[in-house]
């Protein structure tokens, strides 16, 4: 049996020596392999953080259930001011609505769509209401961005007419009509079938500038009254290119 000398590992044999090389390269590996486990866990922990940010611009967009710590409300208007993270906004009614912004409030700009943007796997919002023989017939929908897929998913009361529901969604089937077209959607814990009018208002969301919101734009903020009375939201969407927010 040969014995073999390397530095720091005096009169091995080569078969001890080989099986320390293993060893030492084994760690080495294991090393390697941790670090990049914890480069990868990083970067997905950041997609994660980015992802979560989003979702929260609105659970906001007021979905069914009332929050522990406030009702929903929804303020619909044309801004008097944005000072910092007070808005004011002008409502239908005339009276001046002011709500408390989040610091890191989401500025979601409400631009025109088309039906031809509702199709299989889209996720949309969509208000509607009860006809005589109980289908749903829709007044708007929202074609949402995928970073805000599952945003209020549900099938719950809305306030654009007594008998109004909101329908957030994954549009599961579409079929053109002689007026549009009737989709299916699909939601957890149920699915409806809606007829969407070809004359109902289609918009889409997406991300803008706090900047943008000037006075005189037109907003939807979907808000809590909190137990003092006072309002506060996470989020502002705003009509560009004179879109008005339908929701």
């Amino acid at each position: 049996m040969a014995f073999l000398f390397e530095p720091g590992i005096p009169f091995r044999d080569a078969e001890t020596r080989d099986t320390i090389r293993s060893r030492g390269s084994s760690t080495r590996i294991a090393g390697a392999d941790k670090a990049d486990s914890m480069l990868g866990l990083t970067h997905i922990c950041a997609r994660l953080a980015l992802a979560f940010s989003a979702l929260l611009i609105p659970m906001a967009l007021a979905g069914p259930p009332a929050h522990a710590d406030g009702t929903p409300v929804r303020v619909r208007g044309s801004v008097v001011s944005l000072d910092g993270s007070k808005l004011v906004v002008r409502a239908k009614d005339g009276k001046d609505v002011s709500v408390s912004l989040a610091d890191n409030f989401a500025a979601l700009a409400v631009v025109k769509s088309s039906m031809a943007d509702i199709k299989e796997g889209t996720f949309i919002g969509t208000a509607t209401v009860t006809q005589p023989d109980t289908t749903l017939r829709s007044v708007e929908v929202v074609v949402f961005p995928d970073s805000l897929r599952g945003t209020a998913e549900g099938h719950y009361p809305w306030d654009l007419g007594s008998s109004s529901m909101m329908t957030n969604a994954t549009v599961a089937n579409a079929v053109k009509a002689v007026d549009g077209q009737t989709v299916t959607v699909t939601y957890k814990g149920g699915e409806k079938k809606i007829d969407i009018p070809a004359n109902v208002p289609v918009v889409a969301l997406v991300p803008a500038s706090k900047d943008d919101i000037a006075p005189g734009a037109i907003v939807f903020v979907p808000a809590e009254r909190q137990s003092d009375g006072s309002l506060h939201s996470g989020a502002v969407l705003f009509g560009k290119d004179g879109v008005i927010p339908p929701m």
